[in-house]
């Protein structure tokens, strides 16, 4: 059974937002998306300094059942990427709430945190 941390965020798309500080969230993929997956082998994230729109893929992630784009859960410019998956795909699997994140944006707006579903929100979706 896959965990929905309550100080998480979640989109439709199954990526989760860390709030950190200021307007700066760090992002991955649920539990739920990296079992659906399977084994992940492969990791492309986006580059420091680009800029990602609320929705748009913005990455991928290939496992050895399927290749998922990554789906940006709110808009903003990316300030860190996590080397150590792309390294290491297998770390989102074995952590995808901790050492498996993805990426850190800069939101242009808190508001977009407000369009994103709270952990028992999440779990109804995933349920349906």
């Amino acid at each position: 059974m896959a965990e929905f941390p309550e100080d998480l965020r979640y989109s439709a798309d199954h990526e989760w937002v860390r709030p950190g500080n200021e307007l700066v969230v760090r992002v991955g993929v649920t539990d739920y998306a990296a079992e659906q997956l399977g084994d992940i082998v492969y990791v492309q994230l986006p580059e420091v300094g680009d800029s990602v729109e609320a929705g748009d893929a913005c990455g991928e992630l290939e496992s050895t059942k399927s290749t998922s784009d990554l789906q940006a859960p709110v808009s903003g410019v990316i300030t860190a990427v996590n080397q150590a998956v792309v390294d290491a795909p297998e770390t989102i699997n074995a952590d995808a709430y901790g050492d498996g994140w993805l990426y850190e944006v800069e939101m242009g707006s808190a508001e977009d945190l407000e369009d994103l579903m709270d952990a028992d929100a999440y779990s109804e979706h995933v349920d349906s």
